[in-house]
């Protein structure tokens, strides 16, 4: 059992906020996968190339990554629960400008950039309360996890339906979802302030500890090398299956799709390891266990050997997803909203940044290539990873800023 599992301000899970706070990341990712849904439809209806696509996507994405550490400082400061609702209405106001633009590239340019505002936003105070409402417990932050997974996968089928068939017009109703859990959540955190607060004294324990800022710029180092592996697995995937292994269109989608799925089992899997023999060992076993599997697809003889690799890898990548992230905030104790906006946004998008240099290399060599490419980045992450410490720090700031939110 890990020490910090028996810290005295481990608390019992608030099982009615840690379901909020799940379904809230439902509804932000839901609009960070409707921005991608909704570029083909833009293509289709407004002409768009892909240098504008790509810009969309940049503006979106790029943009929130960068502003999420800043976001994470503000919340710090001082206990701002309103931010997470915020947030994702925010969200919701930018993807529908971004549908009902029209014609003009740089309000769609602008809306998608409010967007990715609104999401990164959410990220930092979301995380530190779902942290606090799970009591210090991995399988929390593996379930809290997942609703973004859940929300994001649903987007491809929602984008679909509202504004399918040249009816972006329509866009104004992919508000609906945020605006019915905002209502939610008001209800909600009313109900919960009438009940009364957390002790004013939890938050005066944390300013006694120290921000280990060598051991969190390790793990930073660690999440980059995951980052790029999981990007460059998602944009290659597909394509690897269909040209490089001869398999059917729906081959590499199925594989697409086992993928996530598997990140999904792998992030709720991770979480409960974690409780039970804690948080270093289920970091390790991750990247050690996802090795193998990077190498079983990168040199993959059929499509059916890959469908099976992917499945494996996205298990095991996932596995020490949650681990990292209570762990990055007990490496910052000071300021935990900021370690998540860093691993959960700057370290993250450093992935999506470095894809196009993969995709030079794909280009110059073929996606196999690229696909061993990754397999050393990773190897240098689980390398890394062994090299990491646990570090165990009082739930308190934690606590008390979900009991304000």
């Amino acid at each position: 059992m890990s020490a910090h599992h028996h810290s005295p301000s481990s608390h019992r899970p608030d099982r009615v906020r840690l379901g909020l706070l799940t379904s809230t990341h439902a509804v932000n990712d839901l609009y960070q996968g409707l921005v991608p849904a909704l570029l083909p439809f833009m293509v289709l209806e407004r002409g768009y190339n892909y240098t504008a696509v790509s810009g969309l996507m940049l503006a979106a994405t790029g943009l929130s990554s960068v502003v999420q550490p800043l976001f994470g400082l503000y919340a710090d400061k001082a206990p701002r629960g309103w931010m997470v609702p915020l947030g994702f209405l925010v969200a919701a106001l930018g993807l529908v400008l971004a549908g009902m633009s029209g014609d003009s590239y740089i309000a769609t340019w602008l809306a998608a950039a409010l967007c990715g505002l609104g999401i990164a936003a959410y990220h930092p105070p979301a995380t530190v309360a779902a942290r606090a409402a799970g009591g210090g417990s991995q399988r929390a932050m593996s379930v809290f996890a997942v609703g973004g997974t859940i929300g994001a996968s649903f987007a491809p089928f929602l984008a679909n339906t509202v504004v399918g068939g040249g009816a972006l017009d329509r866009s104004w109703l992919l508000a609906l979802p945020a605006l019915l859990m905002a209502m939610l959540w008001l209800a909600a955190t009313t109900g919960a302030r009438a009940r009364g607060r957390a002790p004013a004294q939890a938050r005066k324990a944390a300013d006694h500890a120290t921000n280990d800022w060598r051991a969190f710029a390790l793990l930073c180092g660690v999440i980059v090398g995951w980052s790029v592996t999981y990007v460059t697995v998602l944009s290659m995937l597909s394509l690897y299956v269909i040209r490089e292994l001869g398999g059917a269109p729906y081959m590499g989608a199925a594989a697409l799709t086992s993928f996530t799925a598997a990140g999904a089992v792998g992030t709720l899997l991770g979480g409960w390891l974690a409780d039970r023999w804690g948080r270093m060992p289920a970091i390790r076993l991750g990247y050690m266990l996802s090795l193998p599997a990077m190498g079983g697809l990168a040199l993959a003889p059929d499509a059916v050997w890959a469908w099976c690799c992917t499945g494996a890898l996205g298990i095991a990548m996932f596995l020490p997803f949650s681990a990292q992230v209570t762990l990055a905030q007990d490496y910052l104790p000071r300021n935990p909203a900021t370690a998540s906006g860093i691993t959960l946004g700057l370290a993250m998008s450093i992935g999506g940044m470095v894809s196009p240099v993969f995709g030079l290399v794909s280009d110059a060599h073929g996606l196999r290539y690229t696909l061993t490419c990754v397999l050393v980045i990773l190897a240098a992450s689980a390398a890394l990873s062994l090299r990491m410490r646990n570090r165990s720090v009082s739930m308190t700031i934690g606590v008390e800023q979900a009991a304000r939110a």
